[in-house]
């Protein structure tokens, strides 16, 4: 029977669940909002987009003529009185001129100022997708910390098997007590292994909030158990892909024509400008206005000091611009390489511990454990097959893991949508 305490208790504790809610039944961490999220709170994100609406402004400014100048001035006969009127000298004086860069200088600079727009939009893109890879590595590892922690919590029930079989030997008087402490000792070891996962739970949870854009004390849940994802393209797909698509690529390639428009307005400062200027001089009673109009070149007379070494330095610049290009050409494709490597290389290692080594381990467990249980084999042999049978475990997931990022990674450096990760026609 219960009393009323009893039952107040229990009205409490129900109370709690519906009001606070289980762990149990936490909402489970979702990949493609985490994604959303990050594209949209990332602060590196935020910056570049900052970056580039800077830049887009800076594009008028380029091809903009300077402003003009205005003057105004006045010239007077003697220093005793003001002779405004009097003499014909005396005169007020007002100018207005312009400056006109030499053909092509204005459309050059714009050029120059465009490119750095197009790549750092192409520099944006490219860390969209760093960002979407980074956030699908991190997701991965969270799951990959709970799904070992759901493993040492399933081994911990075989060891718990072992550790009473231990206990029925030693007061039967069939083994020593050292087998009982040795059973215990390998299952409280599987407590340790478990702290160390949760303390990296917390750790990979700090860095998804940040590359989410999240504040530190936020929950985030824990992720659902993801299917392998499909992943057929061959690798020289991958790279013709990459060296076609990567935003990384197009961002150097802007840069090699925002360099090369460098190197052609460098040539063009040999090239004089023009000021084209007119004045209006007022005189007075009857002295007629006086009016005129000048051109003012500039002269290109220390080109061996200036517009020369201008020259020289824009050729170097593309020069450099060039192998940058290079240099990321190649970076990219040792990363696909790398990559794609990884992910065969997990496919592999998943198929021999699913189909082989896990199910072949458990099986010599059992037999094992049935063996000692009989006297017919020691229990140092069942605890180290179990070992192995933990290992091998861990070792699956850690490589489903592993496929999983170098898949991100991949789709990052080449740009490949899910509908492009299957076989390529």
């Amino acid at each position: 029977m219960w009393t009323s305490a009893d039952r107040w208790k229990a009205f409490i504790v129900a109370a709690a669940f519906l009001l606070l809610g289980s762990p149990v039944f936490a909402q489970e961490l979702k990949l493609d909002a985490l994604i959303e999220e990050a594209l949209k709170n990332n602060p590196d994100i935020l910056v570049s987009r900052t970056k580039i609406e800077a830049a887009k402004f800076r594009v008028p400014q380029a091809k903009s003529l300077p402003d003009p100048m205005v003057s105004m001035g006045y010239q007077n006969v003697g220093l005793s009185r003001y002779s405004y009127g009097d003499y014909p000298e005396s005169q007020w004086m007002f100018t207005a001129s312009q400056m006109f860069p030499y053909f092509g200088k204005r459309e050059l600079k714009g050029e120059m100022a465009q490119r750095d727009v197009e790549s750092l939009q192409a520099m944006d893109e490219a860390l969209r997708l760093r960002t979407i890879a980074r956030v699908k590595e991190l997701y991965y590892d969270l799951f990959l910390s709970y799904k070992n922690i759901d493993i040492l919590k399933d081994k911990t029930d075989l060891f718990s098997r072992i550790e009473e079989t231990s206990l029925a030997r030693y007061k039967a008087g069939k083994s020593p007590q050292q087998e009982v402490v040795m059973a215990q000792t390998e299952k409280y070891m599987l407590f340790e292994k478990e702290e160390m996962f949760k303390q990296k739970i917390l750790s990979t949870e700090a860095m998804l909030r940040a590359t989410i854009g999240r504040d530190a004390k936020s929950p985030l849940g824990k992720p659902a158990e993801p299917s392998p994802t499909p992943f057929s393209t061959d690798m020289d797909t991958v790279l013709k892909k990459a060296y076609e698509q990567s935003p990384e690529i197009k961002s150097r390639e802007r840069m090699v024509e925002a360099a090369k428009a460098k190197l052609a307005m460098s040539k063009k400062e040999y090239y004089p400008d023009v000021t084209i200027g007119a004045s209006v001089f007022p005189r007075g009673n009857d002295f007629q206005e006086i009016w005129g109009l000048t051109a003012t070149f500039n002269i290109p007379v220390y080109s061996g000091t200036k517009q020369g070494p201008g020259v020289q330095e824009a050729g170097a610049s593309l020069s450099q611009a060039r192998h940058e290009l290079d240099s990321m050409n190649y970076m990219i494709a040792a990363a696909v390489q790398d990559n794609y490597s990884m992910l065969k290389a997990a496919d592999k290692l998943m198929d021999l511990y699913k189909s082989g080594l896990i199910p072949k381990t458990y099986q010599d467990f059992e037999l094992a454990l049935s063996g000692y249980s009989t006297g017919g084999i020691e229990a140092i042999v069942v605890i180290t097959r179990l070992k192995t049978l933990l290992d091998y475990d861990i070792l699956y997931w850690g490589q489903f893991v592993e496929r999983e990022k170098a898949i991100a990674r991949l789709c990052s450096i080449a740009k490949i949508t899910d509908a492009q990760k299957g076989v390529e026609n």
